[in-house]
């Protein structure tokens, strides 16, 4: 059956006099894509689920010229959790997440995250990861907010779980996040949140950025780098455990495996 759950830690708005620190998560945060970072973990628990690659990777193909979307995909590469009762799932999520804030995690944005959290700024993390384990790493990290994909967690869980709401990228991360916001807010209209800062990785993040009196990059690509030089964003290069973009898609392909340590 399916068991209740929450995208966000909090729903309630929260006070505009404390300021704001809105968080992204893959390659912000850490180095790493969580998604395969969290297959990884449950891989090299459990080496028996590695049997979703006999149906997952044929469908790669079909991702690039976009037969199939995003939110597809993240359904198909959630099957690797076929069959795991619920709370074997949270377990693991829990244990994932102290190990990724132990290990993983980038020191230098996790002190901008602490420097926030003790002046007393809402803290927000705004990612596209599934609830499943997003939620525990918000928690793990403290965090006031988490707003993510929303996965139905069912009792075991199915073969590819249900997305019940927007894959929670681009501008759907402000509207997701607006029940956080002060009233009234607009981000359309140009509002832009008092004593803010967001910390993203991606083009894909301009949305968040720009909702926010300071943007930081972290590692930014070419394109995302223009943008933030344009606008005053400061950039952050914390040590990466691989080199470049193909260190780092070997990483994912590793983690996909359940071969990555």
């Amino acid at each position: 059956m399916p068991a209740e759950t929450d995208s966000e830690l909090a729903t309630k708005p929260v006070d505009s006099g404390r300021g704001y620190a809105l968080f992204d998560l893959d390659h912000t945060l850490l180095p790493h894509d969580t998604q395969v970072l969290f297959c990884n973990f449950v891989l090299r628990r459990e080496g028996w689920r590695r049997v979703y690659l006999l149906w997952f990777l044929p469908l790669l193909p079909l991702a690039a010229p976009k037969v199939l979307g995003l939110r597809q995909m993240k359904r198909a590469f959630c099957s690797y959790l076929w069959r795991m009762p619920l709370a074997k799932l949270r377990e693991y999520a829990r244990d994932f997440a102290r190990e990724v804030l132990e290990k993983h995690a980038y020191p230098e944005v996790v002190a901008e995250l602490n420097r926030h959290r003790d002046a007393g700024r809402v803290t927000i993390l705004n990612t596209a990861s599934p609830s499943f384990y997003a939620k525990a790493l918000a928690e793990a990290f403290g965090f006031d907010h988490c707003v993510c994909t929303p996965v139905t967690e069912m009792d075991p869980m199915p073969l590819f779980p249900e997305i019940t709401g927007p894959n929670n990228k681009h501008e759907a991360k402000i509207a997701r996040m607006a029940p956080l916001l002060p009233a009234g807010f607009d981000a359309a209209r140009g509002d832009v949140l008092p004593d803010s800062t967001g910390y993203s990785d991606s083009s894909a993040d301009v949305p968040l950025l720009s909702v926010c009196e300071h943007g930081v990059q972290i590692h930014p690509s070419e394109r995302f780098a223009a943008i933030g030089r344009e606008r005053g964003w400061r950039v952050l290069t914390p040590p990466r455990p691989y080199v470049g973009k193909w260190g780092d898609r070997l990483s994912a392909f590793r983690q996909a495996l359940g071969v990555y340590r």
